[in-house]
């Protein structure tokens, strides 16, 4: 894919959040996860509640526990891919990528063109329904010698993966 007016119009230096699609996406990862948790606490509550003897004691805060780790595996799994998002950036440039994440502990991670070994575009099952990608950056170094950026639109991903591509003007390693 060498169409240099997609390229061009993905490296201008704006700071971009990822595709809304991924707020759904995350979500859907999120209730899978929820679903298997509340599986298997269920199953591990029915073994704590017979372990003691079918008390209604036992019952009761087995119960309990049950419904708060779940309830609270259901607020994330709904609630916390916005507000993720609301938290996650990334900027092309001339110079390479900047990716911002993080709620509570933001990380900002700088990966110029020169250190870029090769790149891929990763896509899912359930990113596939959602016409997303995840753009993978191979590094140079030891720290960050792969970075993931998922929530990207696929087309948007691979216009991304092709502007950091090694071009013959020495800008490889």
């Amino acid at each position: 894919m060498t169409e240099t007016v997609g390229v061009a119009s993905v490296a201008d230096g704006v700071d971009r959040q990822l595709d809304p699609r991924y707020i759904p996406l995350q979500q859907k990862v999120g209730w899978i996860g929820a679903t298997v948790l509340a599986g298997a606490s269920f199953v591990a509550a029915l073994i704590v509640w017979a372990a003691n003897g079918f008390s209604l004691a036992v019952l009761a805060v087995s119960a309990m526990a049950w419904a708060a780790v779940n309830g609270a595996a259901a607020w994330h799994a709904q609630s916390w891919p916005a507000i993720a998002y609301r938290h996650s950036f990334y900027r092309v440039d001339a110079r390479g990528i900047e990716i911002r994440r993080g709620v509570y502990w933001r990380t900002i991670t700088n990966i110029p063109r020169s250190r870029v070994q090769h790149t891929d575009v990763s896509q899912g099952p359930l990113e596939r329904t959602h016409d997303l990608g995840t753009l993978v950056i191979y590094t140079a170094g030891t720290d960050h010698s792969r970075v993931d950026l998922p929530g990207l639109a696929h087309v948007t991903a691979l216009r991304i993966r092709e502007h950091l591509l090694p071009r013959e003007d020495n800008d490889a390693v």
